[in-house]
């Protein structure tokens, strides 16, 4: 899936960087996610090409699936990483060379006359508007269009095009790139970021004043070209060949035919740039909407909280203080007499830590939600940061799932924890250990084995590598599963929580209400949805119509808002259950906040059905849902874990400060 480029394998580049800009002098650094290249004149840079993708299907296929040319010393496969595996890249070299500062028109390949299977896959990628996505210096390569008198930017250019009220079909054969350089003039400048390739850090002192190119920009116009393919079958590979323009008409286009010869060209023009290296992303992460929007969604969430903050300050300086003051202010006759007067959240002072249903598994979720807390708000810090460059692709999900990883300490710690304040003994905390090891990643692991089988089946690059499957499935039972038990056992030697009031032997029953009460439950998520359903666009919108998504810091300001709106909604709803006589809070408390993911689900669904109306097929949709899921899923379990360890710290409170026999 496009949207997010990162490059490194592993953490310990960016462990080395921070070492050496530590003890390493110099008079400046970079550290962007690739490492600052400065190419001489005439020194050959080569291409290289992903996947294939589509925002119609959602399936990348690898760009040699269709009959294009090959580079001449064969097809070369570019290490990956775990995050770009995960994502269906497949970065591959190509035969597109540039010599920089050398402006030139060459001659790639014909091919044979199209067979009827290679043909009918050019007209489908063509009609499921299938992108080439090429890169330079590993920059993406842009294209601009014109749509309503408006500019249009896009990354990557289309296999090719069906005009409107045509049925042909016609191929991008001939490509007019320019490449943006920065003349640079050497200094003292010590470089320090990682690899292209992922290879590790690398330290170089510019001492001889080198002085070069450094590409800032790359941009492509596709054309549709035709070509005397007899003509030019006689040529080789990077002949000189006369420039051409873009033809308007459709009979000098390439069109897509059964037996027909395809002639690949392209023509390449350096041009000179101000721009900077280390701004050369700017044009990439440039906001389509504005910072305006996401400020509008910042004071939007403002405006809820000051308004839950309202009713919490009422309910704890105004009610719930002037009880208990009044309480204790009162002699022991007199608090006797009124004991038996009780009302409200006061009756239930011998039911409300009775154990819950299914404490086992509020438990695990919690700790699986204390875990997925977790591991989102260090990679959104890191990432406001900057440690997470767009330029290295795949580093924002292998940070992910590191962080998940040994994060599973926390949620061994966190569930076992709470099973032993429940129960009053930590006997049966493996158990539980197990499960908040298993139930999220069993879940994630079920889903996606069942993607995996609808890619495989479509031969998409996006189907995990069944080698990466059991390499994932290494790594949860060798590092998660392991710290979660660790972290079960440190929760047995923790103390226990204590409870502030003892539970009756029989319980109280609950007076009827005349509406039931997880129909407030569902209501409460509509507040953190109108938090975050902004930003959840843009998120959406980089995931599946392959946009950059770099704004990390209006999403940590967004994040905080929406903890602190999730606690909010969570203290009140639970103040009013137990003003009603309802004791039952414990799942109530979790599901107030959690009940966010269903709204984040059916969000997916009004994106899907609204935004995404070219996605086209059962598979595509299939995959749409599946991972929509996951992602409420995994929003569920977090913020329902921030909803219900505030209400238990407020139910704590409250009930500490009771004085009853």
């Amino acid at each position: 899936m496009a949207g997010a480029l990162c490059i490194s394998c592993s953490p310990a580049p960016l462990l080395w960087a921070l070492l050496l800009l530590t003890v390493s002098p110099g008079n400046a650094f970079y550290l962007p996610g690739s490492y600052m290249h400065t190419y001489s004149q005439g020194e050959e840079i080569w291409a290289k090409v992903n996947s294939l993708t589509s925002i119609e299907t959602e399936m990348p296929f690898s760009y040699y699936s269709l009959p294009y040319c090959r580079p001449q010393g064969g097809i070369k496969k570019s290490a990956e990483n775990l995050g770009e595996l995960l994502m269906g890249d497949q970065i591959d070299n190509s035969p597109y060379r540039f010599r920089v500062n050398v402006n030139e028109s060459l001659y790639l390949c014909t091919t044979k006359g199209l067979n009827e299977n290679d043909a009918k896959l050019l007209k489908q990628r063509t009609r499921d508007l299938y992108q080439v996505n090429m890169m330079l210096d590993n920059l993406p390569v842009m294209r601009f269009t014109e749509q309503n008198g408006i500019t249009v930017q896009w990354t990557g250019f289309p296999v090719g095009y069906t005009p409107a009220g045509i049925s042909e079909d016609y191929i991008i054969n001939h490509l007019k790139f320019k490449v943006l350089v920065h003349e640079y003039e050497g200094r003292n400048v010590e470089i320090i970021g990682t690899g292209e390739e992922g290879s590790g850090v690398i330290s170089e002192f510019d001492k001889k004043g080198m002085s070069g190119y450094q590409i800032v920009g790359f941009e492509v116009v596709p054309c549709s070209v035709k070509r005397d393919a007899e003509a030019f079958s006689k040529s080789n590979m990077y002949d000189s060949i006369e420039p051409v323009s873009c033809p308007m008409e459709l009979q000098k286009s390439q069109v897509i035919r059964q037996q027909e010869r395809i002639t690949f060209t392209y023509d390449v023009e350096f041009v000179k740039s101000d721009i900077k290296w280390p701004s050369r992303w700017d044009a990439y992460l440039k906001m389509e909407a504005g910072a305006k929007v996401h400020w509008f969604s910042i004071m939007n969430s403002l405006m809820v909280i000051l308004f839950l903050a309202g009713i919490v300050f009422v309910i704890f300086l105004r009610t719930v203080r002037r009880d208990l003051t009044r309480y204790e202010e009162l002699d022991k006759e007199a608090q006797a007499q009124m004991n038996e007067e009780l009302s409200g959240w006061k009756l239930v002072v011998g039911d409300v830590f009775r154990e819950p249903t299914c404490p086992k598994l509020l438990c695990v979720m919690i700790g699986d939600g204390v875990q997925i807390l977790g591991m989102a708000i260090v990679t959104i810090i890191f990432s406001t940061l900057g440690f997470m460059s767009p330029a290295s692709r795949g580093m924002l999900l292998t940070g992910m799932i590191i962080l998940y990883l040994f994060l599973g300490i926390a949620a061994g710690y966190v569930s076992v924890r709470l099973w032993k304040t429940i129960k009053g003994t930590s006997e049966g905390w493996r158990s539980v250990s197990w499960l908040t090891a298993c139930f999220f990643p069993g879940v994630l692991f079920m889903v996606l084995t069942v993607l995996n089988f609808v890619l495989w089946g479509s031969k998409s690059t996006g189907a995990l590598p069944i080698s990466l499957f059991f390499a994932l499935l290494a790594m949860w039972f060798c590092i998660s599963v392991p710290l979660t038990l660790v972290g079960g056992f440190v929760g047995t030697r923790s103390a226990q929580i204590e409870f502030p009031v003892r539970s009756n032997q029989i319980p109280r029953e609950i007076p009827a209400r005349k509406y039931p009460s997880w129909l407030l439950v569902l209501g409460a998520g509509t507040l953190p949805f109108g938090t975050l359903f902004i930003e959840l666009f843009f998120i959406l919108s980089s995931i599946w119509l392959g946009r950059f998504y770099y704004v990390f810091g209006f999403l940590l300001i967004v994040l905080v808002l929406l903890v602190i709106v999730c606690a909010e909604v969570s203290v009140v709803l639970t103040y009013m259950n137990l003003c009603v006589e309802d004791w039952r809070w414990w799942w109530k408390a979790f599901f107030a906040s959690g009940s966010v993911a269903i709204y984040v689900f059916l969000y997916s669904i009004n994106y899907l059905v609204f935004d995404l109306r070219s996605l086209s097929g059962p598979v595509s949709a299939m995959l749409y849902l599946g991972y929509s899921f996951l992602m409420a899923f995994a929003i569920m379990l977090a913020t329902g874990t921030i909803g219900f360890l505030t209400s238990f710290s407020f139910v704590h409170y409250l009930f500490s400060s009771v004085k009853i026999d």
